[in-house]
């Protein structure tokens, strides 16, 4: 009996040791201890390469002294929203941090600071168009998430702008697809001019 108990005891603990240690992964786990804002207004369009996003995020003073006691670094990522995520799997939002793809375009990374911060991006060109919001994760000494904040609420319904990417060509491409054209049809023509007066040399002899 009592080595039955000594197992069950023992599988017990081990039991509660892997779910603490998967627990500590994922984002559910995580404490919400940032206030994070970001200026697009809800469903301005923003375009990429041209315009900016000015996001601050500071800590929240509900939290008990000392819970920003392990915080380091500070890492604001760009996240699709829900809408922009549907049937797009290299998109999908999971609970374990080191499979979930929700935030895949960084934005800046800072030393943690537990008053206000401020930080403007210009919107890289590379951005895809889609729906996003901001969120921060906290690292602590060993490079490890240990809390976040974001600009939406938990559904990621609030907050929410959208990215217009770069669509057709850049103007000096323009430029220089036009040069090239007539380049080329100055040469054609210089060719055929030089063509025309071999061809006649011989006749004239």
């Amino acid at each position: 009996m009592k080595l039955l108990t000594i197992l069950f005891l023992a599988l017990s603990s081990l039991s509660f040791f892997a779910l603490s240690c998967y627990a500590s992964g994922t984002l559910s786990a995580l404490p919400n201890s940032l206030i994070v804002t970001s200026s697009p207004k809800a469903g301005q369009v923003l375009k990429a390469g041209e315009l900016n996003i000015t996001v601050t995020w500071s800590s929240n003073k509900t939290f008990r002294a000392g819970t920003d006691s392990t915080y380091k670094t500070v890492k604001v990522k760009l996240c699709y929203a829900p809408i922009s995520q549907k049937d797009r799997g290299w998109r999908k939002t999971e609970d374990e941090l080191k499979k979930d793809r929700t935030c895949q375009h960084k934005i800046v990374t800072k030393p943690y600071n537990a008053s206000t911060n401020s930080f403007t991006w210009t919107i890289a060109r590379d951005i895809p168009s889609a729906t996003y919001f901001v969120r921060a994760y906290v690292f602590d000494a060993k490079d490890k998430e240990v809390a976040y904040g974001q600009a939406t609420d938990d559904a990621k319904k609030t907050n929410l702008f959208e990215v217009e990417a770069i669509t057709g060509r850049h103007a000096s491409l323009d430029i220089a697809s036009v040069c090239f054209s007539v380049f080329s049809v100055v040469s054609l023509a210089g060719f055929f001019y030089l063509e025309k007066r071999k061809a006649r040399v011989p006749q004239q002899k």
